[in-house]
């Protein structure tokens, strides 16, 4: 929302320097995003009157103009094809800059001195208006800077409204707040009613709806159409809104300023001279007013003619068939009050935002309806010689009292942590319009309609932090159960141990989003027959629930190779959803664990890149498992669906299958476009934390030299790595400090279905150096142990 600061000043008179205000209103939670000075880039523009315009001598299109600029006269050449004797216009004199940094200079025009240049709303960075030289008041002084003519030197703060604030999203709401901050006085003039005609009483409004209708104010009014005044014009213009006509520029003036949406319907248009506001029929359609034909359900809101013809979307957008247009003679001023969920989800389903359902959808005052009304019919009568009738439409059935809450100054101090008494507190929330009754430490506070999110006690206790001073609050450590403060569970300690094994060997966090498709969780061999789906998804595409972590991941991939990054090593912690458990209504959600590895490894300065492959996945699950320190973890040969065959396995933990490791089947990869192989792992995490663990025992750190031992084996392709490694290390026992499969071979010399596995060792005593002997005392007995346990191994 853009907040001119003249506009402000129209309520409270503010003095301050913008950047102190801009600060006051970041404190206040009105957050300031930008601040804009929109005549800054202007000099030297002054006002002038045009005594003369004769042709130029040398040219058809182009005359001369003889200005007064109240210290002098002067000829400029000027193209404009609207300048007459008379007008008083912008005059940009030798030396003025233009917005874009454009100097003026004295020039030449086909032999003519032009001594400056008369300028366009373009020129002057006001609009798109290049058609003619902008016509200034007739009245403005002669000389004067054209910025104070046009409000140019005014001051707009750009701020970013809170949803929960919805009278910030007018002018008014903004200036009662700083008009509190500030301690100054706080007053919404009040329009002069101007000329009040006949009593009319042939127009008429029903209201079928009243649960999402709860108020409907109509006034009615002559008019004659026309553009709005300069300065109506400036005001809508530095607010972000493009002028129209008077008419409709009046509902968007009164919109912004007070946060009450307006309609103005073409009363000669509208059939029966009547409103009925009622529910849609299933199929219905409207034509809006940007032209778009709306099919409507039996949920969505309509304001109708008398006749039930819809003419608008409640709260929304109006139709085509009342348009306010140059004809228009008689205008019925619509200001009501549409039930918030109901705008926001006809809105939603439409995909039609408008200023008005921005802030019927967030709730506005019920109870400023009829001043809304007022407040337009009197703008009208002044800028477009509205002639009101003497008739005033109300419809209110069900008024809505503003909310009484018991308010305890004890308990203000117990939350903020202040030591504020009873009479500090009332003053503080007394000019948000929060009005306390009682002189007690316990007093009961009104609370306006105009703020629907002070409702609670605990709604008052903030908008007292907020008039305190978030930094005048001093930090204070709450009292709490003895051993909660700052501490993690044990299963939060065990994530984010998880998490830090495998930053730490090379793979980088990421964050997937929970929806997928159904056709994914298929491509990865996911289950798909017991999913969980959303109703209302932001993607058709993606309306399920991941049971798999996998799709997003090689999503993820897939993204990265397409922008040249081949090289990928990621991993993920997040909720994976099943269907409800027996008695449930909601999904039942599990932590799982997932990682993948794409492209090249980065290896040590000692050795060269490589491609990742198999080992290096079950490396990360190992890690994982040694770091929760599992006293039960197998990783056994398997066929898995959406997994190589020959080249994944089931991790267990005690006996039970928690994740799977291995490469993905290339089918999988196409499916994703990923041209390379990538390989990974998938793991329930919420039982590897539930499972059970070794206990922590002292080992000494060895200072004697390893041995190290590189072995390799020929195997049929049935063998896995992974047993032949749980044999090694059997053999080994605590003499074998680790272990790593560095090589996986295939060649014709080999022979068909056959694969070499090399093995690195490294043994370590910790009391010792191994001796020759020992060192090969372990080999024989590593390959006799393997060749033993494993028949297919052929050497």
């Amino acid at each position: 929302m853009r907040a001119p600061l003249s506009w402000i000043q129209d309520f409270t008179p503010l003095t301050a320097d913008p950047t102190e205000i801009a600060d006051a209103l970041n404190q206040l939670g009105l957050e300031v995003d930008d601040i804009d000075q929109p005549g800054k880039e202007i000099n030297g523009v002054i006002a002038a009157r045009i005594l003369n315009v004769v042709p130029h001598p040398d040219a058809d299109k182009i005359r001369l103009a003889d200005i007064d600029f109240g210290d002098g006269q002067l000829r400029v050449v000027c193209g404009a094809p609207n300048i007459e004797a008379g007008m008083v216009v912008p005059f940009a004199q030798v030396g003025a800059v233009l917005p874009g940094d454009f100097r003026i200079t004295k020039r030449k025009i086909r032999g003519v001195v032009s001594e400056g240049m008369l300028c366009s709303s373009k020129e002057l960075g006001l609009g798109d208006d290049h058609s003619g030289i902008l016509c200034l008041p007739d009245h403005a002084e002669l000389g004067r800077d054209v910025r104070e003519i046009l409000g140019l030197d005014d001051t707009v703060f750009e701020l970013s409204i809170t949803p929960n604030r919805p009278d910030a999203m007018g002018i008014t709401g903004v200036a009662r707040d700083l008009a509190a901050h500030f301690g100054l006085p706080f007053s919404i003039p009040t329009a002069p009613p101007g000329i009040v005609g006949e009593r009319i009483d042939d127009v008429s409004v029903v209201i079928d709806a009243p649960d999402q209708c709860p108020r409907f104010v109509a006034r009615a009014t002559a008019v004659t159409l026309g553009p709005s005044p300069q300065w109506l014009q400036r005001r809508l213009t530095l607010a972000g809104m493009r002028p129209i006509s008077n008419v409709v520029d009046v509902t968007n003036y009164i919109l912004l300023e007070r946060c009450r949406p307006l309609h103005a319907f073409d009363l000669g248009r509208l059939a029966g001279r009547g409103i009925i506001v009622r529910r849609a029929v299933d199929g219905e359609s409207i034509t809006t007013l940007d032209g778009v034909v709306r099919s409507l359900l039996a949920t969505d809101l309509l304001v109708c003619d008398a006749l039930g013809a819809p003419q608008a979307i409640a709260g929304i957008m109006g139709g085509r068939d009342s348009e306010v247009d140059d004809t228009t003679t008689e205008v019925l001023i619509e200001s009501a009050y549409f039930e918030p969920s109901g705008v926001a989800k006809t809105s939603k389903r439409l995909g039609l935002r408008s200023e008005a359902s921005a802030r019927f959808e967030r709730g506005i005052d019920p109870n400023g309806t009829a001043e809304g009304a007022d407040a337009a019919v009197a703008l009208l009568a002044q800028v477009a010689g509205g002639v009101a009738h003497g008739t005033t439409i109300d419809i209110y059935p069900s008024p809505v009292a503003r909310p009484r809450i018991t308010v305890r100054t004890a308990r203000v101090n117990s939350i903020l942590g202040t030591d504020l008494d009873a009479a500090t507190v009332r003053s503080l929330i007394e000019p948000l319009g929060i009005m306390p009754e009682g002189n007690g430490d316990t007093f009961t506070a009104e609370c306006p309609t105009w703020r629907p999110d002070v409702v609670r006690e605990i709604d008052v206790i903030e908008e007292v932090a907020r008039r305190h001073g978030l930094n005048n609050i001093r930090r204070t450590v709450a009292s709490a159960p003895a051993g909660t403060v700052g501490r993690l569970t044990a299963q939060q300690r065990d994530r984010r141990k998880a998490a830090d094994v495998l930053v730490g060997a090379g793979l980088s966090e990421a964050i997937t989003l929970p929806l997928v498709s159904n056709n994914d969780l298929e491509r990865v061999g996911a289950a798909v027959d017991a999913v969980v789906r959303v109703s209302n998804p932001l993607r058709a595409e993606e309306s399920v629930l991941r049971t798999s972590m996998r799709p997003g991941l090689l999503a993820a991939v897939a993204r990265n190779a397409a922008r040249g990054n081949a090289d990928v090593a990621l991993f993920e912690q997040g909720t994976v959803f099943m269907p409800p458990l027996e008695k449930s209504l909601l999904p039942h959600e599990k932590t799982f664990i997932a990682g993948v590895r794409s492209g090249m490894r980065r290896e040590s300065p000692r050795r060269s890149d490589r491609i990742a492959d198999v080992g290096d996945a079950i490396d990360d699950v190992r890690a994982v498992a040694n770091t929760l320190r599992l006293a039960s973890f197998e990783i056994v040969a398997s066929q898995i669906n959406g997994w190589h065959p020959g080249r994944c396995a089931t991790v267990l933990v005690d006996g039970q299958t928690v994740g799977a490791v291995g490469e993905f089947d290339r089918a999988v990869c196409d499916a994703f476009g990923i041209a390379s192989t990538v390989v990974g792992f998938e793991i329930d995490l919420d039982a590897l934390i539930s499972a059970r663990r070794l206990d922590n025992r002292f080992r000494s750190v060895s200072v004697y030299p390893p041995a190290n031992i590189d072995l390799a084996f020929v195997v049929e392709q049935t063998v896995s790595a992974a047993d032949i490694a749980a044999t090694l290390r059997r053999v080994g026992g605590e003499l074998l400090e680790s272990i790593r499969l560095f090589d996986s071979f295939r060649s014709e010399q080999l022979g068909a279905d056959k694969v070499s596995l090399a093995f690195a060792l490294r043994f370590r005593a910790v009391d010792r150096t191994l001796t020759e002997a020992e060192i090969a005392e372990l080999h024989a007995a590593c390959i006799a142990s393997v060749q033993e346990s494993h028949p297919a191994v052929l050497r």
